[in-house]
């Protein structure tokens, strides 16, 4: 049936239609049941960050058409929305930053009245009002040069150094900047796309490809993909570039430049396993295939877990796997966010916390108890540490975002490390089968919905709690999802997981003395991290060439443990570190790694600013929007 023929109640409700995708090879693949997600009314889903009035009038479908012009940096087409509105309602609002529109139809040929209002400050752009006039489909012609959500690089930006290359970040709300609808978490729609590129390149989406690429006879190419299930529109993406493709299993598989692939389709190599290892705790895979692509270096994340293709930074690359939790974390997304999505971005712990936990939990399964454990350790301590620099009654430490706060300016500990403390900790109150049953009945039920901390809190109580009084007092669940600070009852982690790490670090701070090189290399790159994060402040430059001379960490292959070396060494005005981490900063985009380490050198004054300068001026043109607006605010 028609989108739009849905009846109005449905605005307020969920309905269902079932489609058909074709993979990449041409073979059908079932999907399963595609609802139209229900708009939330309730105070918590109210999104600040979008002009959308949904309860009036909302987008459920967008269709694109757009060329990629790589010399001109941007993508010119049509987008077409399917509308539902309310008897009476006569517009709609769209979200819009800095598109050129050059007309609006009905989808028919017959034109509309839009304007764009003011824009505000920061990311949030201006509405796009359009008149709908009895439409219920509208179609947008436009063009985005310079959008933020898209990074477009030169040949010598990549590992190939021969063919140019493109990828969107969308998340938090800088799809906008490329797609005209209404940017934000608890609007789900469904989308399809035709996508030209030059030859010879090739283009991903986060929609499932249909068929094989037509060869236009003007040296470009047609791609069409389709995802049918309904999502938040910040998890539309794009790649494209000289890529190539090798299966990881029967549905899974890894794209990456041509010199990349081998190593990148090793790391990932046990990624069919992951996924059986999260079906096995929490349910079903709902997208079908669950593919990859590894990016050039200037993807400031460290993934994103775009729907059946996870968007991959280069830097989880170790050679050993020792940083696939990445992996099992934009896995984890798909339950946890692509599933069941927050309807505003104050609630972001529903998607990075339970994520983070679901994460840990993959971990176990596949990697065992020892690792998982000692990963929970270093997220416990990032989490005491942040509480412990902020202030436990500061605002920033609650998991539910304060109002007024940007999606980009959250701190991570609050969202991602609370989150994993919490679901440990009512899971170890609870008991482990009673809250796997519980938390995969949660995905089932809200599958492809929005949802808030209150409709969390509600369904977690009337399943688990069931009014049981003395249990409600034991889980202070109000205390960690609206409270600051780390509640009472957080779940420590073992102290054993990281014992023979922490006697390590005891020594080294009471005499200088260092582990063997033969120990440190035996130590798993979680022990490692914990060893190197848990340094002294204040470290001379002799202590620090001893350190790298019989550990060799300047040299290590695993990006975590240079990134940590590095950042002593800078904060201790090191100056041998400077070369390093002038190649480092060079060659790596991730914001992770990239404004700490210029943070680094900005703190010790006379000595670091100048340095971090330079550094900048020569690496700025190579990095993301966002990670560019993160250390523009610290290198002025």
């Amino acid at each position: 049936m028609k989108r739009f023929a849905v009846p109005i109640a449905m605005l307020l409700a969920t309905t269902a239609c079932t489609t058909t995708q074709r993979v990449a090879d041409g073979s059908d693949l079932a999907s399963s049941a595609a609802p139209i997600a229900p708009i939330l009314t309730s105070a918590q889903a109210i999104d600040e960050e979008s002009w959308a009035e949904p309860q009036k009038a909302r987008v459920t479908h967008v269709a694109l058409d757009l060329d990629l012009d790589f010399a001109r940096q941007r993508v010119a087409g049509t987008a077409t929305l399917d509308v539902m509105a309310k008897p009476g309602v006569s517009e709609i609002v769209l979200d819009d930053r800095g598109l050129q529109i050059s007309s609006i139809t009905d989808g028919a040929g017959r034109m509309l009245e839009w304007s764009v209002g003011a824009a505000a400050e920061g990311e949030k752009g201006a509405p796009l009002t359009i008149g709908l006039d009895g439409a219920r489909k509208v179609q947008i012609s436009y063009a985005a040069s310079k959008a933020d959500a898209l990074q477009w690089l030169d040949p010598e930006q990549t590992a190939g150094g021969q063919h140019p290359f493109l990828f969107s970040q969308g998340q938090a709300i800088l799809n906008r900047t490329w797609i005209p609808t209404q940017d934000s978490p608890g609007i789900r729609q469904t989308w399809e796309a035709r996508i030209t590129a030059p030859k010879p390149l090739d283009v991903v989406m986060s929609g499932v490809r249909q068929g094989k690429p037509e060869d236009l006879g003007n040296g470009r190419r047609a791609f069409r993909f389709v995802m049918d299930k309904p999502v938040p529109p910040y998890l539309i993406a794009i790649a494209a570039g000289d890529i190539d493709f090798a299966a990881t299993g029967p549905r899974t598989g890894v794209w990456a430049e041509p010199s990349v692939l081998p190593r990148a389709a090793a790391e990932v190599g046990d990624t069919e396993q992951l996924v059986e290892a999260a079906e096995s705790l929490f349910g079903e895979y709902r997208w079908g295939r669950y593919d990859m692509i590894v990016l050039p270096p200037s993807f400031p994340y460290g993934g994103m877990e775009n729907p059946v293709m996870t968007f991959l930074t280069p830097t989880f690359i170790a050679g050993d796997r020792s940083n696939n939790g990445l992996v099992a974390h934009e896995l984890a997304h798909s339950w946890s966010g692509n599933l069941v999505t927050y309807a505003s971005w104050r609630d972001g712990w529903l998607n990075e916390g339970v994520t983070s936990y679901i994460e840990n939990r993959i971990s176990e399964e596949v990697y065992g108890k020892a690792r998982a454990e000692q990963e929970y350790a270093l997220s416990y301590a990032a989490l005491e540490a942040m509480v412990a620099q902020q202030g436990a009654t500061n605002p920033v430490t609650a998991m539910r975002t304060p109002a007024g706060t940007s999606p980009f300016d959250t701190d991570g500990e609050a969202i991602y490390d609370k989150g994993t403390v919490f679901l440990r900790t009512v899971e170890n109150i609870i008991g482990r089968q009673r809250f796997d049953a519980w938390l995969t009945q949660w995905f089932d039920n809200h599958a492809f919905q929005p949802a808030t901390s209150a409709m969390f809190l509600a369904d977690l109580r009337e399943k688990l709690v069931r009014g049981d009084r003395q249990l409600e007092q034991r889980l202070l669940l109000d205390q960690w999802v609206y409270g600051t600070g780390l509640p009472a009852n957080a779940l420590k982690p073992d102290a054993q997981a990281f014992a023979a790490v922490d006697a390590a670090v005891t020594a080294y701070a009471a005499n200088r003395s260092l582990p063997t090189a033969a120990a440190w290399r035996a130590w798993t790159a979680a022990e490692q991290r914990r060893f190197l994060e848990e340094l002294p402040e204040a470290l001379s430059a002799s202590d620090l060439a001893a350190l790298d001379k019989r550990l060799g960490v300047s040299a290590s292959g695993n990006n975590e443990v240079r990134f940590l070396w590095l950042e002593a060494a800078l904060r201790n005005r090191y100056q041998p570190a400077v070369p390093q981490a002038e190649e480092f900063l060079a060659r790596v985009g991730r914001n992770k790694f990239v404004s700490p380490l210029f943070q680094a050198l900005w703190n010790t004054g006379e000595w670091g600013q100048p340095i971090a300068r330079r550094i900048y001026a020569g690496t700025r043109g190579g990095y993301h929007a966002y990670t560019r607006g993160k250390v523009d605010a610290i290198v002025s």
